[in-house]
């Protein structure tokens, strides 16, 4: 473990920013081993906006080229729109610098590639961030399927529901737009998904999909051209005349997956799911019992035992529950912040120590082939091959 405080240079401020930002405040105050960590310096293309935004998530200065700050710190963040997740990640590594990348890993296979195969040359860390995997109670699933709890595991069942965009006139984002997101729910919510499976079940090998988009344009609201919004790192918004603009991703995907090892799976995202925030559920039965977990109930587990009648109700916060003994008294639920204090403790101490970290950029490219095997399903109306 270095003893020397590790510079972290943050490209993007907004949502994933403000996540990361907190759990970088709050490691030394719950995790007293964790590395020790300078907020270096945030990276965007609006100097006043970034100002703002250093004051208030606590960096020491700002950048307004991420080219300046990829081989000048210590660890690099990339949070910036899908579109970019590529060149600045692959400049990072290639000048040996630990790298840790929003999710999916890129817009398109060819781009994840690229940074998978970077990562793959560069002797430093290169983490992908799928913080669901540091959900305590998502640690105690693995846990119990590992140990055979389970049994033979038959069937897997996840969806990531939202409901955000069911209004026809919310505005058009980067979000809506194929060239800068890749896809729409299928890459923003299902890939989170597919990762969990991938995580606790194994490696997907064939797949049947289906995509939707159920509004073809929306108005714009202060939201950047396209032309802008590939030259805009940092996300942030500029004006634009036009009224309307196409709606070029998903709106809603599912799938009917097989995994490598037999197991039958089905995937479904939606950001149109109407009454849904962020109802992010997966279901597990095998042979011996079965599990359920939601991200809106997430300090709880519901389990079925084997020769049990029905499903218990556990709740995942006692100190000997993964992560927990670095939080409150058994019983003092955590939420969903916390993930990223999890995820940023496993990473950064990877770095520090020189050593591995899981979810890695191979592990998004895997995650990206699902992705890109559902988009040619539905394309040619068939199944198809992951690989």
């Amino acid at each position: 473990m270095t003893d020397t405080p590790l510079d972290i240079g943050v490209l993007g401020y907004r949502f994933m920013g403000k996540a990361h930002a907190n759990a970088f405040a709050r490691l030394p105050m719950f995790f007293e081993d964790a590395p020790e960590v300078n907020r270096e310096v945030v990276v965007g293309r609006d100097e006043d906006a970034l100002a703002d935004a250093a004051d208030r998530l606590g960096f020491a200065r700002t950048a307004t080229d991420w080219r300046d700050v990829v081989d000048e710190v210590d660890v690099f963040y990339n949070l910036g729109p899908n579109h970019v997740h590529a060149e600045p990640s692959i400049a990072a590594l290639e000048a040996g610098t630990p790298t840790f990348c929003e999710k999916p890993l890129a817009p398109t296979l060819d781009d994840a590639q690229a940074m998978a195969d970077a990562a793959s040359d560069a002797s430093v860390p290169a983490g992908v961030a799928f913080n669901y995997r540091f959900v305590p109670a998502i640690q105690y699933a693995k846990n119990l399927i590992e140990a055979g709890e389970l049994g033979e595991l038959h069937h897997f069942r996840g969806r990531y529901l939202q409901d955000w965009l069911v209004d026809p006139e919310a505005p058009w984002s980067w979000r809506n737009d194929a060239e800068m997101a890749g896809s729409g729910a299928l890459g923003d919510l299902g890939a989170h998904t597919i990762d969990l499976a991938r995580f606790l079940v194994g490696d997907i090998a064939e797949v049947s999909g289906h995509l939707r988009t159920f509004v073809d344009e929306r108005p714009v609201e202060g939201s950047e051209t396209p032309e802008e919004s590939r030259e805009n790192e940092g996300g942030e918004a500029a004006e634009s005349e036009e009224e309307t603009r196409p709606v070029t991703v998903d709106d809603a995907y599912s799938a009917q997956v097989d995994f490598e090892n037999g197991v039958m799976g089905t995937l479904e995202a939606s950001r149109f799911a109407n009454g849904r925030k962020n109802d992010h559920t997966i279901e597990i039965e095998g042979s011996k019992g079965s599990l359920r977990f939601s991200l809106e109930r997430l300090n709880e587990l519901e389990l079925l035992r084997e020769d049990s009648r029905g499903y218990e109700t556990i709740l995942v916060t006692d100190a000997d529950d993964p992560y927990v003994d670095h939080w409150w008294p058994p019983g003092h639920v955590i939420g969903w912040e916390h993930t990223f204090v999890h995820e940023n403790y496993e990473f950064l101490s990877a770095v520090a120590e020189g050593g591995a970290y899981e979810p890695s950029f191979a592990d998004g490219l895997a995650v990206q082939r699902v992705l890109d095997a559902v988009e040619r399903s539905d394309e040619r109306g068939e199944r198809v091959s992951v690989r």
